[in-house]
Order: structure tokens, then sequence, then C-alpha cells
């Protein structure tokens, strides 16, 4: 991790997390040297984080939290993670649908910020499971005024179901909803995504929905943050050979996309673009402050 005394916490909670995850445990003496913060900013930082259920806080740090494979974490508890690379994420994911196709979003917070970005792209049919999704193309269109939708609006199609802690509809009324349908393409979301496993969820119902997703699709696009890779949950629901794309974020290691790079079709690595910019613009400063200094 490299010192900056002015990242965000957003920023920090990340790069905190992924420590800990790294190393199986971190100090907050530590963690104070390495982020160039206060001992109060560091400890503010671990409560939020074992709030979200991701780090347990023990004497003088924190170590991981270890998820048994039928944990399934709320809508609400997974929104905070990884709040930069699914925002990349959402952004390369969105440039992948073409407008008038039909789609489908599975439920989770990575499609629910893909949908986001889906507004600006007209005359979509987009299919999904998750209220979390729908309501941002419904709130979307009551903002727009007016009698009706505005042109473009995207025709929204809401399966029924069961309610999951993910707010995902799932089960019999949705898997029978998705049955008689065909989609262009699936952006999905995934709990885990592993060589052995493949893709994975903890709800047993709720892989039974995703299964149908995959298999209404003429193409399937995973969107899942480097943390997902290596994750595996009670149930599987698709091998690694059914996914076209996936799109994760520059946090993956290089031996990690290595691999994947071998066993998918397509691999996009969202946020690497700016990632370079930046890196090119603070080169691009030093190299002027040392001129200036000559």
């Amino acid at each position: 991790m490299t010192e900056n005394q002015n990242l965000l916490a957003e920023q920090r909670r990340a790069l905190i997390l992924d420590e800990v995850r790294r190393r199986g445990g971190v100090r907050v003496n530590e963690l104070t040297r390495k982020l160039n913060v206060s001992d109060m900013t560091v400890r503010r930082d671990l409560d939020a984080l074992a709030r979200q259920g991701v780090v347990e806080k023990v004497h003088g740090g924190a170590v991981p939290v270890v998820e048994a494979s039928t944990h399934e974490p709320g809508f609400e508890a997974k929104s905070g993670l990884e709040l930069s690379a699914k925002e990349d994420i959402a952004r390369a994911a969105a440039a992948m649908a073409v407008p008038g196709s039909a789609i489908a979003l599975s439920g989770g917070t990575t499609t629910y910020a893909l949908a986001q970005h889906l507004l600006e792209v007209p005359d979509l049919t987009v299919v999904t499971n998750s209220v979390r999704v729908a309501d941002v193309f419904h709130t979307a269109q009551r903002a727009g005024g007016g009698s009706g939708p505005r042109p473009g609006a995207a025709t929204v199609v809401l399966t029924g179901g069961v309610r999951t802690p993910s707010d995902s509809l799932v089960g019999p009324v949705a898997d029978r909803a998705i049955r008689s349908l065909h989609f262009d393409v699936l952006f999905l979301g995934v709990h885990g995504i592993s060589v052995e496993a493949g893709l994975s969820t903890p709800n047993l119902a709720e892989a039974e929905t995703n299964r149908r997703l995959v298999h209404a699709a003429r193409r399937v696009v995973v969107v899942a943050d480097h943390t997902k890779w290596g994750t595996v949950g009670l149930s599987s629901f698709a091998a690694l050979d059914e996914v076209d794309t996936l799109v994760t974020d520059c946090g993956m290691s290089a031996p990690d996309r290595a691999q994947i790079e071998e066993l998918l079709p397509g691999l996009v690595v969202a946020g690497e673009s700016r990632t370079s910019h930046e890196d090119g613009e603070s080169s691009a400063a030093r190299d002027e402050q040392g001129t200036e200094d000559i």
C-alpha cells in the first residue's frame, strides 16, 4: 500500500481490507504508518469494516472474517465494498450494451451500479430479477416528468419470485418467467467465481434462477470485482466455459489474470486505462519537478 494522506475513506478501507485478506491480519500501528493517518482514523475504518461483516476486530488490529459457503450478506452490507472497482466495472460493461437489444441483469450491487450507466443506452429491453435494478430504471422514468416515459427509455420486465437478502427475486415463479425468454446479453453478478466451482452462490434458490438466466442468454458477461475470484459459495450454477466475458477491475493479480485469460474467451480489466493515465500524470509531474530543481 502506498502512503497517501488524502485517501478517501472508501479507498482507505478498500486498501485495509485487501491487506487484511492478503496477510491474514493487520495491526493498527502498521496501518497508521502505511496510510499516513492517525490511530483514530484507522480504528474508525476498522469499525466500519467490522460493521460490514468483512473483518473481525482483535486486540491491536483486525483479522479477516472467514465466511461459510452458506453465508449470504445483505445488499446494504455489500453495497459499501469495492465501490471504485464496481464503478469502473459498470462503466466498462455498459459499453457492451447495444441500443435496441434485449438484455438481462441479475441481482447484486455490481449490476445495480451497471444499471445506472445503462440509463443512457436507448431502447433497451431489460429483464431483471433484481428489485433494486428495476427501481433504477423506474426512478429515472419518473424523474423525467411528463405523462409517459422519455423517448428511448428502457422497457423493464421484473420477474416475480421470493426476495433474497440481496434483494433478488428467485424461486419457481422467477424460473418460469425466465424460461420463456431469450436475451442478447446477460450481465451477471456473482458471489464467487473459481476454476473448480465455476460460478457459485450461497443461496440454493438463487442458483437455480441464475442457471435459468444463463441458459436463456446468447452471451454471458460476468461482472465481478477481483475479490470474487477464488470465492466459492454453497451451490454452483454455471461452469467457466459457459461464460463469454469477465469484466473485473485492475485489483486482479497478474497470476490470476493470466489464468483467467487461459480459461475464458474474453477478459476486460476495467479502470486500467485510467490508472495508467494517472500514473503517467504523476510521472510527468515528478519529471517537471526534477527539471525545476535543476
